[in-house]
């Protein structure tokens, strides 16, 4: 059975920063591209960050230079660091397959809120 179990959310300041962690159990994660998406109040849920099982990385355009996705295949973890946070950076993040296509069950994902 697969679970996502997300981590790391909180009440930041506009410009500061957080760490996000996901650990999978249920998949052979070290073959499997992961990925980190959020979703905004009344908006759909968007994949944000991808890294494949080598490690290449990709990013949407809104949070390229600022979020950092990467992975410990040992501890079945994918992480997210987020710096230089904006308001609109404010939403539920949840972990899921790299693809695009939440294959797996989602978790109950970690809310991330940004004050200005």
């Amino acid at each position: 059975q697969v679970q996502l179990v997300e981590s790391g959310g909180g009440l930041v300041q506009a410009g500061g920063s957080l760490r996000l962690s996901c650990a999978a159990s249920g998949i052979i994660f070290s073959i499997n591209a992961m990925g980190w998406y959020r979703q905004a109040p009344g908006k759909q849920r968007e994949l944000v960050a991808g890294i494949t099982s080598r490690g290449s990385t990709n990013y949407a355009d809104s949070v390229t230079g600022r979020f950092t996705i990467s992975r410990d295949n040992a501890k079945n973890t994918v992480y997210l660091q987020m710096n230089s946070l904006k308001p609109e950076d404010t939403a539920v993040y949840y972990c899921n397959d790299g693809l695009g296509y939440g294959m797996y069950p989602w978790g109950k994902g970690t809310l991330v809120t940004v004050s200005s």
